[in-house]
């Protein structure tokens, strides 16, 4: 780290002088060096367009161990990267750059995983391979990647490029489970994570399952590693998908209770196994019903966990009399504050929710008794609102408890 040295006397003054010309580089201690003087850490690129004063006797030298300034240690890591680019491209920063700085990316292991509209602007472009080590010096990783638009070819394939490192595999701790799988050929849903918590606490000890679309595992190891299922047969039809579910299994130590099925999952041969079927495929699960119904047990039934996006309109908005006097609150702010602070937990499950669930009970219904010749039943268990998305689209999820009807 390039500094100036100069005698301790000095030191106070030459320092209020970078200071004030911006050209210390706060991310460092002042040190001693050798001759009894005091080094203060420079930026380089800006100490040639600044003059020293000559009462100030000093010289440039380089420190090989820079100690790091408390200020720069209690700095957040996308304050570090913003310094770190700042320092390289000196003169050219700017707000445009400043707002292509990511703020947020995923972290796998020593994986970090940036958003697609990170570092697009052209100047970045001529830092090369020298933006991606600062990227991952500044972040704590030794690999760099970026995300681009998931590929539209019915299996979510990402679009991801490796910026810096050679191999896109990595590992991903979830909820005690360790997951493992390429970054640039299958992705990782944090946003699910509710839904795997309420699976996994789910009562399954001793019952077989069937997850029609397991992916890398999101569903079928919280079954496998908590619920106490005696056995999962995990449906895939994505070969990158079906080789990160095997390494996962491995894993976590559970590759003896599970039985991947790599193919289409419509095509399945499996019958009358499954005290429980996961389908786990949005926005529809709906063409993977017939084989929920037929790999449930005929004589005892189950539960089928049934995903599927369900759009609902936004409700209208209630307008009161004006003589009634019914004001609306208003905050410190002066932002209105509507008095309804329980309605989404009062409209939790709200009628287009609740048709849809009766709808699908009513079809899986007669699934179920076309295919075994006789009546069922298909009760509502409960329906779990997983995430929503706009506008006006939520992402359910419908336990529907089904038995044989006795004669």
């Amino acid at each position: 780290i390039p500094a100036l040295a100069t005698e301790r006397r000095f030191a106070q003054r030459l320092r209020e002088h970078l200071e004030e010309q911006q050209v210390l580089d706060g991310r460092y201690q002042l040190q001693q060096v050798p001759g009894g003087r005091v080094a203060l850490p420079v930026l380089e690129e800006k100490l040639s367009q600044r003059c020293l004063p000559l009462e100030m006797p000093c010289e440039l030298v380089q420190i090989q161990d820079p100690l790091p300034s408390r200020a720069s240690r209690r700095r957040t890591p996308a304050q570090k990267l913003r310094d770190e680019l700042r320092r390289l491209l000196g003169g050219s920063w700017s707000d445009e750059l400043e707002q292509d700085v990511p703020r947020a990316w995923q972290r796998h292991g020593d994986l970090v995983l940036l958003s697609d509209e990170s570092f697009q602007a052209a100047p970045w472009e001529r830092l090369g391979p020298a933006l991606w080590d600062a990227v991952a010096s500044a972040l704590g990783a030794q690999r760099v990647a970026r995300r681009g638009r998931v590929l539209p070819d019915g299996m979510r394939t990402p679009n991801v490029t490796l910026l810096l490192g050679q191999d896109g595999w990595v590992e991903h701790v979830d909820n005690g489970i360790r997951y493992t799988f390429d970054v640039t050929k299958c992705m990782f849903s944090p946003g699910n994570i509710t839904e795997k918590l309420r699976v996994a606490s789910l009562p399954c000890s001793g019952e077989v399952l069937v997850d029609l679309y397991a992916g890398i595992g999101y569903f079928t190891l919280p079954f496998l590693v908590h619920t106490g299922a005696a056995f999962v047969h995990a449906c895939e039809w994505n070969v990158h998908a079906v080789e990160a579910l095997r390494r996962t299994l491995v894993l976590n130590g559970v590759q003896d209770r599970c039985r991947v099925h790599h193919g289409d999952s419509r095509q399945l041969e499996l019958r009358d196994v499954a005290d429980r079927v996961n389908l786990g495929l949005i926005p529809s699960s709906e063409e993977g019903w017939p084989v929920a119904c037929r790999v449930l047990k005929k004589d005892t039934g189950g539960v089928l966990h049934i995903h599927h996006n369900v759009e609902t309109p936004p409700a209208p908005t209630p307008v009161l009399p004006a003589e009634e006097g019914v004001q609306e609150a208003a905050s410190s702010s002066g932002e209105a504050q509507h008095p309804m602070e329980g309605e989404a937990v009062r409209a939790r499950i709200r009628p287009e929710w609740q048709r849809w669930a009766e709808a699908t009970a009513t079809r899986i219904q007669g699934l179920l008794a076309e295919l075994h010749g006789r009546p069922w039943g298909a009760s509502i268990v409960h329906i779990e609102a997983v995430k929503s998305y706009a506008p006006h689209v939520h992402h359910l999820v419908l336990d529907l408890q089904c038995r044989p009807e006795l004669p």
